[in-house]
């Protein structure tokens, strides 16, 4: 025979009711485990047993289906009514503006500005802020410092490993030009320099001219010729 029909209602019987909500229970959670692995669904469970009792499961974790619930139902209320709309993002303005002047009074207290009306521990708990922000402020003024004195340390081996390789390229180009002297003025390299001087030296004394010719303007003298009143004009070497 067939299993007959269940009529749904409430069970009177405390025992049994116990016994079916254990079972029904266990078999609704591994459905929605079910469900959730093959449908690659978000699933979220929770149940209350009639003592008070908490069962849940979630595929995800309970408290983003739960956001994700109450977001999807405020949207979708907000779409069906658009006067509730129009009231919600005055709401959402009206609390960014208090968040605003909340901010600008809060940032002027801490400039020392409008300190009237504030207790002992306002006062107190303003000046912790002060001290915690100004040891931040420090802190990070001494890491700058530390990091732009760890550049100048690197520049400053880099500079000085230029000025080594400047300093053995010095001595280098002295000891090639010592060299260099040493054999122009060896002994050998000095006589054959006198001679090609000495060579040099006769060859100017050979080829040498008195530059200095003197030419004289004569008197004339008085000659026989054939021609009357004739003078002859002569130059004379000296």
């Amino acid at each position: 025979m067939g299993r007959g029909k269940i009529v749904i209602r409430r069970i009177d019987n405390s025992t049994n009711r116990q016994v079916t909500f254990s079972k029904r229970r266990s078999g609704l959670m591994k459905k929605a485990k079910e469900l959730s692995i093959l449908c690659d669904a978000e699933v979220g469970l929770i149940i209350f047993s009639s003592t008070g009792k908490l069962y849940d499961f979630a595929s995800t974790s309970m408290q983003s289906v739960i956001e994700r619930y109450n977001k999807m139902k405020e949207e979708h209320y907000l779409l069906m009514n658009p006067n509730s709309e129009i009231k919600f993002w005055q709401r959402e303005a009206e609390n960014l503006r208090r968040q605003l002047q909340y901010l600008q009074g809060y940032h002027k207290q801490l400039l020392g500005e409008e300190l009237a009306g504030l207790s002992i521990k306002d006062l107190h708990n303003l000046e912790n802020q002060l001290e915690m922000s100004l040891k931040g402020v420090r802190v990070k003024k001494e890491q700058v410092l530390k990091e732009e004195i760890k550049e100048l340390n690197s520049k400053g081996n880099l500079f000085r490993q230029e000025n080594m390789e400047l300093h053995k390229k010095i001595n280098l180009a002295r000891e090639k030009n010592a060299e260099l002297q040493k054999k122009l003025f060896s002994p050998g390299r000095v006589s054959e320099v006198n001679r090609v001087s000495h060579i040099t030296y006769g060859i100017n004394n050979e080829y040498e001219l008195d530059p200095t010719i003197n030419l004289e303007l004569s008197q004339p003298r008085n000659q026989k010729t054939n021609a009357p009143n004739a003078m002859n004009l002569g130059l004379q070497l000296h």
